[in-house]
């Protein structure tokens, strides 16, 4: 009886599972096919406001190549001329026409691509159409519409019209006839898809035109509509569409797909004595995995396993922490993984084949790059060995990584610290070149100087005697002896730089400093075709500093700009040399309570040259790193040790449109 009544019990809860699922199986039917209905109603009013939206910008467009053709001819024969060839463009239009004041025609072109339409004698000021939507036009000041008129045919037939006026200059307008028919076909159809028919409709409702594919036998029609308001006319524009009753047999397996879920749940919950004993060997599990969980968590070196697909199966969050790759985003990647660089893909993808095809790699692992998710490479070393199952067979490969950025930092801030030692070697030896050249050099130079002065003198002795002009000569030998001077005395001063003797300085106007160094860069502009410019604001102070180190850093940075400059393509070399007051470089104190403290000089050197690229400018005040094939790498290194000796800044920034600005600061004295 006990078993009976099971039976019973079993066949009961079976009857009652099959009604669930009839009716589950009926309303995922019906919502599939309202579903359905919906979607193609909302694409249909979507494809409807698309072409109302391209109707209105079609004929807006219409209007302004009307306005255009009045204003590239205003004769009546130009003005025809351009009509006839805009009338070959638009099919739309069946006539063009330009009348006065009074709506008295002046000149008028028909279309070529039907026969005549309209009869002269009716085109006239009593023409109540083109009067209604000209005074719409007038009183607006823009292009206006008349309401849509029929105009038949003889001897059968007709066309329903539409005329757009547009004013003009002069008091006169431009009238275009529209063919609603081929409107549609020229400015909506186009747009639409198969299957379904378009309309111009009175607001009422009234069809006026139509084109579109015919209504086919076992279709349902879905419509939609939308005003187009035109200024002086209001149409309705009405898409139909054809489309067949919904498939119902995606729905039915849908339907019996959710059934079969019902049923296995059903199934399951009668299984509940059995999945009692499950759970209690789940748990087990459950504790022995997180047991595993908890010491990969606890790694700092990246797991990561893949089956022999190449698909990853298992990371560990120090993987996805080294990469910034979340385990969803790397799970079951075959191919290229996201983590491999781009440069780099063909690469990887050769050691990946490699590996699949059993291919043994070293114990000792090997280095290799990987992409952070924010683009940042970084290297990492890399162990791979096989994965085996419980019956040693494999099932794809286990690889370790660590990231050795930090290493490779390291290695590189010791080879930076290898490269200064050397520069500071070379910097020293320079330095000592330059001391033994300033003691080698300094008697040539005391004697060249001599020898420009006795020649003075035997010019002023052979010119008192013989009564002659040597001012020339006289003037070439003066030169001469200034520029050995000049020499002399930054000999001195580089020896005396190098050397780090405290240096006696001066207060010295900003316009000497430039004006001593111009004699030599215009020289040197008259080579390279460079036009020199100087500015001085008015009333500058006197700078403090070493008048012949701050000429070698004008005269150096003076020379780069046009070095800069000496380029083929370059037909505009303009140097810029500039000074002004400025505060120091980085300075945001307020001194305008201390009016002696914190003033400073600023000389500025513009070119128009090709600029400084990002990598030159992050090694631009690197000793002995030049661009120049005779270059030693040490003029701006100089240059800026010079001026921060002298309290001030030198900076550099590119100059709209092109080129580069030199600045550095001086105190004033």
């Amino acid at each position: 009886m006990r078993s009976l009544h099971s039976l019973w019990q079993r066949w009961f809860l079976w009857l009652i599972l099959a009604v669930l699922v009839v009716a589950l199986l009926a309303t995922v039917v019906w919502l599939a096919g309202r579903h359905e209905v919906e979607q193609v109603q909302s694409a249909l009013d979507r494809d409807t406001a698309d072409a109302v939206s391209d109707l209105r910008s079609g004929l807006q467009r219409n209007a302004q190549s009307l306005r255009a053709s009045h204003a590239n001819g205003t004769s009546r024969e130009q003005w025809s001329t351009e009509a006839a060839a805009l009338l070959r463009e638009h099919r739309e239009w069946l006539r063009l026409e330009w009348r006065d004041a009074a709506l008295r025609p002046l000149a008028a072109v028909d279309t070529p691509y039907r026969r005549r339409v309209f009869d002269d004698s009716s085109r006239g000021p009593e023409q109540s159409d083109v009067a209604l939507a000209c005074a719409a036009a007038r009183k607006a000041g823009a292009s206006a519409y008349s309401p849509s008129h029929y105009v038949p045919f003889m001897p059968g037939g007709g066309l329903e019209v539409m005329e757009l006026c547009l004013p003009v200059e002069g008091g006169g307008y431009l009238v275009a006839s529209y063919s609603l028919r081929d409107t549609l076909i020229e400015l909506v159809a186009p747009t639409l898809t198969r299957g379904q028919e378009v309309a111009f409709t009175e607001p009422d409702g009234t069809r006026l035109v139509a084109v579109g594919a015919a209504r086919r036998v076992g279709t349902r029609v879905f419509t939609a509509q939308q005003l187009v308001d035109l200024p002086g006319n209001a149409l309705m524009l009405r898409v139909d569409g054809w489309r067949a009753a919904p498939d119902l047999f995606p729905n039915l397996l849908t339907a019996l797909v959710t059934a079969i879920s019902i049923a296995l749940v059903s199934v399951l919950a009668l299984l509940a004595r059995d999945t009692r004993r499950r759970l209690r060997a789940e748990h087990d599990l459950a504790d022995a995995l997180a047991f595993r969980k908890a010491m990969e968590d606890s790694v700092i070196t990246g797991l990561r396993a893949r089956d022999l697909q190449g698909r990853i199966t298992y990371v560990n969050p120090a993987f996805c922490e080294m990469v910034g790759f979340s385990a969803e985003e790397l799970m079951n990647h075959g191919g290229e993984v996201p983590y491999w660089p781009t440069e780099l893909a063909q690469e990887y993808r050769q050691r990946q084949a490699v590996r699949m095809a059993g291919g043994v790699p070293p114990r000792e692992g090997f280095e290799s790059v990987f992409m952070h998710k924010d683009g940042r490479r970084f290297p990492v070393l890399i162990f791979e060995a096989p994965l085996l199952n419980a019956q040693r067979a494999q099932t794809g490969w286990m690889s370790a990584f660590i990231d050795i950025s930090e290493q490779r930092r390291i290695e590189e801030l010791s080879r930076a610290s290898q490269e200064r030692l050397q520069a500071s070697a070379r910097l020293a030896t320079v330095g000592e070149m330059a001391s033994l050249l300033s003691h080698e050099l300094t008697q040539p130079l005391a004697a060249i100087a001599s020898y420009a002065s006795g020649s003075l003198n035997l010019l002023r002795s052979a010119g008192a005697s013989s009564g002659g002009d040597h001012g020339e000569v006289a003037m070439a030998v003066r030169r001469i002896a200034e520029q050995a001077d000049r020499a002399g005395q930054v000999i001195r001063s580089v020896h005396d730089f190098v050397r780090r003797r405290d240096r006696v300085r001066e207060a010295v106007a900003p316009h000497t400093l430039i004006e001593a160094v111009l004699p030599l860069v215009r020289l040197q502009a008259r080579k390279l075709n460079v036009r020199v410019d100087v500015h001085y604001e008015e009333r500058l102070p006197r700078v403090l500093c070493d008048r012949t180190l701050v000429e070698q850093v004008l005269l150096n940075l003076a020379r780069n700009a046009m070095q800069a400059m000496d380029l083929p393509e370059l037909s505009e070399r303009v140097l810029h040399m500039r000074v002004a007051r400025t505060r120091a470089v980085g300075e945001t104190v307020d001194t305008a309570d201390k009016p002696d403290v914190r003033r400073w000089v600023e000389f500025s050197v513009a070119d128009r040259g090709a600029g400084i690229s990002d990598e030159v400018a992050a090694r631009l005040f690197t000793p002995f790193f030049t661009t120049r094939p005779d270059g030693m790498g040490l003029g701006l290194s100089l240059c800026r040790t010079v001026v921060e000796q002298h309290g001030g800044a030198l900076i550099y920034e590119p100059q709209k449109p092109r080129g580069t600005v030199f600045r550095f600061t001086l105190p004033a004295a």
